[in-house]
């Protein structure tokens, strides 16, 4: 496993990240409560990268916050922070749904910095329906007692996924939670939810402004077939506005592809030689 290290945000956070690996660099960000390890699946298969994760504030091995600072602006301060931290002047940026909303955040902001963008399930409409399912776990302990009791739960109960080994779903939980002598605990700050909860009663701001400053570079799009989030008609009006970005449909796949697909390994890594 990849040596985990920490550099400290201008607010005093230390955030965890890892490093590895020689080439392009790819920024590799995940969703909302998730964390580097994320990225685990499809990092064999990238090619000639120098692949780059972090943990958000308050996720994973970094620090916790303020809930305020739990935010999507304020976390791509931190991947800024990072890429100074490293020397990295440019980057090509790999966002799992909120990674996705953060890449786009960097992508108009500091298009200087981005090299290109993909975005594994994400766009600039986040269907409703998806943040209720959000809505229903969010900072809240898991009822399963063992990571073999939460990966059958979630091999039940994960809208759109099919043909999913059992193995492939322990792996997945075991990246989320941790268990302990009280049973399964979350693997980020249960805080995260207050802040969750003030984005949904705020009113959502116009997100294709931020798409459409992609056009400009090479661009991507994973959609799981069965996603909640990233609905089929988002993703076609994706593909009218700019008809040349890559884009691939993970069949038997909901929010979100664990991107070690055929599909996915294919699309990211035909993206990856553009941004060369």
């Amino acid at each position: 496993m990849t040596e985990v290290q920490h550099f400290t945000t201008p607010d005093g956070l230390s955030i965890a990240y890892t490093d590895e690996g020689e080439g392009l660099p790819l920024i590799a960000l995940s969703g909302l409560t998730r964390n580097h390890r994320d990225f685990d699946f499809v990092a064999p298969h990238l090619k000639n990268v120098r692949l780059i994760r972090m943990d958000y504030r308050g996720r994973g091995q970094s620090d916790r916050a303020d809930w305020s600072t739990y935010t999507v602006p304020a976390e791509a301060g931190d991947v800024l922070a990072l890429m100074a931290h490293l020397g990295i002047d440019k980057a090509a940026f790999l966002g799992t749904s909120r990674g996705g909303l953060i890449s786009m955040v960097i992508a108009a902001t500091q298009a200087d910095r981005v090299l290109g963008v993909c975005l594994n399930d994400v766009g600039p409409v986040v269907d409703r329906e998806g943040l209720k399912v959000i809505d229903g776990y969010i900072g809240r302990k898991p009822k399963a007692a063992t990571l073999n009791e939460m990966a059958t739960i979630r091999a039940q109960t994960v809208n759109g996924f099919e043909d999913v080994p059992a193995s492939r779903w322990r792996e997945e939980a075991e990246r989320s939670y941790i268990e302990t002598d009280d049973g399964l605990d979350i693997r980020y700050d249960p805080a995260l939810r207050e802040s969750f909860l003030a984005a949904m009663n705020a009113e959502m701001p116009d997100l294709w402004p931020l798409f459409m400053a992609l056009a400009a570079k090479p661009l991507a799009v994973i959609r799981g077939a069965g996603s909640d989030v990233l609905t089929a008609g988002t993703a076609e009006e994706m593909r009218n506005r700019i008809p040349e970005m890559r884009y691939a449909e993970v069949p038997g796949r909901g929010h979100a592809p664990f991107l070690d697909e055929p599909e996915a390994v294919e699309t990211i890594n035909a993206w990856l030689d553009d941004c060369r």
